[in-house]
Order: C-alpha cells, then structure tokens, then sequence
C-alpha cells in the first residue's frame, strides 16, 4: 500500500498547503511531459505478489515481522495485514527469453522464503482471498505494526465517518462491518508493471480498461471471503468497498470511489493524474521538502513527491505510475486488478496474456475502445469478477460473448502477435500462452478449483470452517508443486 510514513495527526493548514503543492507538482508534471526525455531504450517489466501467511493447518498466522525477519531479504516486505507480505521481482526486460528469467527469479525466491518462514511456522499461500479467515482476524489487533497502515485506516474511517460496510450478494450473502480498513488485507494481488513512452500511455492504458473483464475472468482465484461463497473474484467487491471514503450520502451524490475503475477513456497519461487532484481530497497530506519548480528549472528531474503519495491513495484498478530511476523519469502502467496464485507459473501465464493483449490492442490502427463504450468496459469487468470463467460480456463486432469462447477464437492470437511484437521467444510465448487456452478449454481457474474442492471437502464434513481449512491446505500443496491450476485434481 505504498511508500512509508510516520505517525503524525494533520491540520487543516497541512491540507491546504498539501493541496496546492500537489497542484504544483502537477503543474511540473505537465512541462515535463512536453519538455523531458521519457523515453526507455529496453522497457522492463515487474511484477509485485501479495501473499497469505498460514500455520500449519491452513488458518491464518499473524507472523509477517517474524517471517521477514527469517526471510532476511530485502525483495520481500511488510504488507497491511500481519497475515500478509509481499514480493518486489526486480523489474527485467521481456524480449527474448525475458518472461522466463522473471519465472525463475520468482520461484527461487519463493522457494528460499518458504523454507526460511517454514521455521517460524508461517507459510506462503498466493490465493487471492484466504478460505480460513475469520471474523476475528478482521480486528484492529491484525494491522501491521508500520504507521502507514494505521495512519491511512485512521483517514479513511474519518473521512467516511462511520463503520465500514462489506455487502456483497453472491452464491451466499455476506453483509458485515468494520471499524478499520483491515478486510483490505484479505485482498491478496499480483500487480503487473509495463514500462511505457508518453505517447504510448493513453493507448496502453485505454487497451488495459478494455482486456481488465477478460483478464479478471480467466483468473479469478477468490470464491471465499469469511466462510461464504460469493464472487468467482471476490477480491473486486470487497476491495472496492474495504477503502471507501464515502457515506451513503456521498455515493448518492455521484462522488467517486478512491477505487476507481475510471472516469473515460484517456488521450494521455496526464488525463489520469489530473483526474485524481480534482476529484480526490488527500488522505496523507505529507509535505516534501523539495520544489518541484526550482528542481526542473535546475536541470534536475523532481520526484513529484506529494503527487506521487496522492496518486498512491487513489486505487485505480490500472493505475498510472511516475518514478525516477538511475537520474530518469519513466511512466508505468501498474496492472492491480488480478489475484495472487495459484502458482508461479500460472502468474507468469496471466503476464503474458496482458502484456500482449495490451502491445497488439494498443497499436491497433482501429482501437477498441473506439468502439466499447467506457461504461460498457466497466459492466464487463464486474460481470467478470461475478461468474469468472463461464461469464459473459460483451465485445466489439461480436456482442454478448462467452470468455472462454473470445479468448480462444480471438484473444489469444493477438496476445502472441503482442509479445511476438515485443520480441519474446516463440518458444516462451507459446508454453505461458497455451497454459490460458488450457484454462478456456477445461474451464478450470483457481476459482472454479476452490469451489469444486470445497464442495468434495464439504460432504466429509458438516463442520464448514473444517471443510475451508482441507480445501486450503490442498490448495497449499498444489501451489508448491507448482503444475498449472487447470492440471490440479480435485478429492474424488
């Protein structure tokens, strides 16, 4: 959830001062977008894995400064919950045989991490929504201990100004409350990084909001939240309403979600981070000391810091990321909407289909979403996260159209004309590619695994919290053998 910060209260005077320095960051922002050199020799891509901690018998272990401390590696930090952390894979360019020198970085890391945080008795499950949580693990006690989450909860709850309210209607109904922003942490993702030029943002991201349904649907890996069935990718409702600053009142009057799936489609990159100054009041108004204006003017490249800290509180599902590097500013297009899991090579597989999908889409003479309306990408996205594999959704020149049956006919040949595009290896880009046209055929995702496990597991027992406890720890056991989801058996 972003960048470290102190304990501290906020005035009103911090507010107004933070509000207009953010705009003069935005300001700079918008010269430098016409004035500075952007532009990347070899685009890297990365990506970022939340994961669960559980305990020996699948239940949630609120263990992460312990499994850090055995971990003793720096790629892995600190995440919102105690039963979480997360991986950074150092970013690496994708031509080549790119995609799987990220593979092997990712499973050697996870496999050392396993073993180390094996001694404390904390192990790593990527899944996008543990089945064992409990409404008792949704406490304040469960917030890790960096300020930053207590600071950010603390804001959210005062802005909103009443309990948060978790409702969502699927195969169950699940219908609580809480006093923090703690069921975020139950929100366990894979986030995708692509490196992109500023005239290739608005094209990129555009064809990242119109692939977001499909994306969501082939991968859908939460069917459980506090012992209900509910969405194929629960994650998507409940991280929706876990951050949300606004009363009944506000949403009534049209304010936006800081989870936001967009307002429209963007003619450039600055259109998204002009969107979140105006439409969005500060959550963390902390002061940087440097002047963006006397940096640029310096010749020196700024880091924007009170743009960037805003930009971080808004939950765009494909966010837009500025950052300096080796003394250069690059853009980014932060994928966030997938879940962890289920295993590494089944991530691998979700990054190439966007990172194809979003190179052939967004070069296209005749886009998509010149045709798709933008409200049109959105009813897709959660008609996806609804009934993942098997939805429905509709697409341009085709209309209402199985997933499985657009991502077979269509889909997948753009997404290996895309990475063929970026100069991935035939040889790559067939064995991660055929792994999601495995999925379609088979119908098989984590999500559909889950449910079909639980449902073997529940007719052993009438104990429910039982029944989620055998399903995760098989769950477990497949995701470190490592064979793709649509491989994994289930209990006859």
């Amino acid at each position: 959830m972003g960048q470290d910060v102190d304990a501290r209260e906020f005035s009103r005077e911090d507010r107004t001062q933070y509000r207009a320095k953010v705009r003069r960051c935005l300001d700079t922002f918008a010269r430098m977008l016409g004035e500075h050199d952007f532009s990347v020799e070899h685009p890297h891509v990365g990506i970022e894995i939340e994961f669960n901690l559980v305990d020996p018998d699948g239940n949630p272990a609120m263990k992460n400064a312990e499994a850090l401390e055995a971990i003793a590696d720096p790629d892995f930090q600190t995440e919102l919950g105690l039963f979480n952390i997360e991986i950074n894979v150092p970013p690496a360019r994708i031509e080549g045989t790119g995609l799987d020198t990220l593979e092997a970085a990712l499973r050697d890391d996870l496999n050392a991490a396993q073993a180390k945080a094996a001694e404390v008795e904390a192990h790593l499950v990527m899944i996008g929504i543990l089945p064992t949580l409990q409404e008792g693990h949704f406490g304040r006690e469960s917030i890790s201990a960096n300020p930053r989450y207590h600071l950010l909860s603390e804001q959210i709850l005062a802005a909103r100004g009443e309990d948060i309210e978790i409702v969502i209607d699927g195969v169950d109904r699940l219908d609580t409350t809480a006093d923090t922003i703690i069921p975020e942490a139950a929100c366990t993702s894979t986030q995708l990084h692509l490196q992109v030029e500023p005239e290739d943002f608005a094209p990129m991201w555009n064809a990242a909001q119109a692939i977001a349904a499909i994306q969501v649907a082939i991968g859908a890996n939460s069917p459980f939240l506090l012992g209900q069935q509910l969405w194929h990718e629960t994650r998507i409702a409940l991280f929706e309403q876990a951050t949300d600053t606004r009363s009944e009142e506000l949403k009534a009057q049209g304010v936006r979600p800081r989870v936001f799936f967009g307002e429209r489609w963007i003619t450039s990159v600055f259109d998204l981070f002009e969107e979140n100054v105006r439409f969005f009041p500060a959550l963390l108004p902390i002061l940087d000391e440097e002047d963006p204006v006397i940096e640029l003017e310096a010749g020196r490249v700024p880091t924007l810091g009170e743009l960037r800290l805003h930009n971080g509180t808004v939950y765009r599902w494909n966010r837009p990321i500025y950052d300096v590097a080796d003394g250069r500013p690059h853009l980014r297009i932060e994928n966030r909407l997938l879940p962890a899991g289920p295993t590494v090579v089944d991530t691998m597989a979700n990054a190439a289909l966007f990172y194809g999908l979003v190179t052939v889409l967004g070069s296209s003479e005749r886009p998509v979403w010149s045709q798709l309306s933008f409200r049109a990408a959105e009813d897709n996205f959660h008609q996806a996260a609804r009934a993942g594999i098997d939805a429905d959704i509709y697409w341009p020149g085709v209309g209402t159209v199985a997933v499985r049956e657009l991502a077979l006919r269509q889909l997948l040949p753009l997404a290996h004309a895309g990475l063929e595009q970026m100069g991935v290896d035939a040889t790559v880009r067939a064995r991660l590619l055929g792994i999601i046209e495995q999925r379609c055929i088979t119908g098989r995702n984590g999500a559909t695994w889950l449910i079909e496990e639980f449902a073997h597991q529940s007719r052993d027992t009438a104990d429910r919290s039982a029944a989620m406890r055998a399903t995760t720890q098989a769950y477990e056991r497949h995701m470190h053998e490592g064979s793709p989801v649509h491989t994994w058996p289930t209990r006859s």
